[in-house]
């Protein structure tokens, strides 16, 4: 069984958050994606959905999460389980950091607000 060690695991940056990409078919798995997120204060909710389901485990912080157009605030502790074809998207209007784990089937498609569809990078 592969270690994946966070101080070595690629990063990808986005200008409202960071991606750190844990477990994926390029570090072993092969059935479950795996990433840490950390959401800047003040980011807007960047909307997307995914073929598969999504399971966000929110791990410090406190940010607000866009489902269907429905907002749900989340905290610490908190998870949230997005279903397949959901728009989803996480947004932090607070002033500190928000820090997820999410997760999610090897494979999944995201489809972004613009209509476009990829494999997210941490994903591959």
């Amino acid at each position: 069984m592969p270690v994946v060690h966070g101080s070595t695991a690629p990063v990808f940056d986005l200008p409202n958050a960071t991606f750190t990409g844990l477990a994926s078919p390029s570090r072993g798995a092969k059935e479950t994606c795996v990433w840490r997120t950390h959401v800047k204060p003040g980011a807007e909710p960047d909307e997307h959905s995914f073929d598969r389901e999504e399971v966000v485990l929110a791990i410090s912080g406190r940010a607000v999460a866009l489902l269907d157009g429905v907002r749900h605030e989340i905290a610490a502790g908190d998870a949230v389980v997005i279903p397949a074809g959901t728009s989803f998207g996480l947004g932090n209007p607070y002033d500190e950091p928000f820090e997820a784990v999410a997760v999610l089937p090897v494979g999944a498609t995201a489809r972004m607000a613009d209509g476009t569809t990829l494999v997210p990078a941490p994903a591959r």
